[in-house]
C-alpha cells in the first residue's frame, strides 16, 4: 500500500510546520486550529506570532542552536499563543519538539511538532516572560543553578523568580509549586 505523505502530514493528530529560517512555509490543520488562525495567515509568518513575547521567540530561539548543532532535535515545554478567535491572545502550555534537517545551520530548515497541553495544564496565573522560562525548567526537574547556567542568569536570580511563582501560586515548597504548575491547579 501506499503512503500518502501529504496527507498523513495534514492529518497528523499534533500540530506540524515545516521552517525555513524560523519561518512558516508549510503546516498542518491541528496546528492552524491550535493556535486559532487560518493557513494562510501562518505561511510566510515567523514563529515569533506564536510567542507571548519577542523576548521569548529570541531566548528560546539563540537557547536551541547549540542542542540542534549538537543533537539535530530540540524539545521543550513552552507557553505559547492564540492568535484569533474567541480565545485571542490565551497564553497556554504547548510541549515543542523539532528536527534541523542540516545540524550545521539548524534554522536553515527544520519539522517542527505543536501538542497543546492546555486540558491538562492550564495557565492559572499571569507570568512574565521569565517567569514563564523558569517555570518550564522547574516543570523538568532542574535545580535553581541548572536554571541559571541555561538561562545565563545567577541561580540566585532563578530563586528571586521561582519565589514569585510560588507567591502567585500560593505554593508553600517548589515539590508544590511544580504540582500546581502541571496541573494547573
Amino acid at each position: 500500500m501506499d503512503i500518502d505523505y501529504r496527507l498523513a502530514f495534514d492529518m497528523a493528530p499534533v500540530g506540524l510546520a515545516l521552517s525555513r529560517n524560523r519561518t512558516m512555509v508549510d503546516c498542518n490543520q491541528r496546528l492552524c486550529d491550535m493556535f486559532g488562525a487560518e493557513r494562510t495567515q501562518l505561511i510566510g509568518q515567523s514563529f515569533q506570532v506564536l510567542y507571548p513575547s519577542a523576548d521569548e521567540y529570541e531566548r528560546i530561539g539563540a537557547r536551541m542552536v547549540p542542542i540542534l548543532n549538537r543533537n539535530g532535535t530540540y524539545a521543550d515545554d513552552r507557553i505559547m499563543k492564540r492568535l484569533e478567535g474567541r480565545f485571542k491572545g490565551e497564553t497556554f502550555w504547548c510541549h515543542v519538539t523539532g528536527r534541523a534537517l542540516n545540524r550545521d545551520a539548524p534554522h536553515e530548515a527544520g519539522i517542527w511538532s505543536f501538542e497543546d497541553l492546555s486540558a491538562r495544564r492550564p495557565v492559572k496565573a499571569e507570568l512574565t516572560p521569565r517567569e514563564r522560562e523558569v517555570a518550564a525548567h522547574l516543570m523538568q526537574g532542574l535545580t535553581s543553578k541548572h536554571i541559571g547556567k541555561t538561562l545565563d542568569i545567577s541561580h540566585r536570580t532563578v530563586e528571586i523568580y521561582r519565589a514569585r511563582l510560588m507567591r502567585k501560586y500560593k505554593a508553600s515548597t517548589t515539590a508544590d509549586l511544580v504540582h500546581k504548575l502541571m496541573s494547573g491547579s
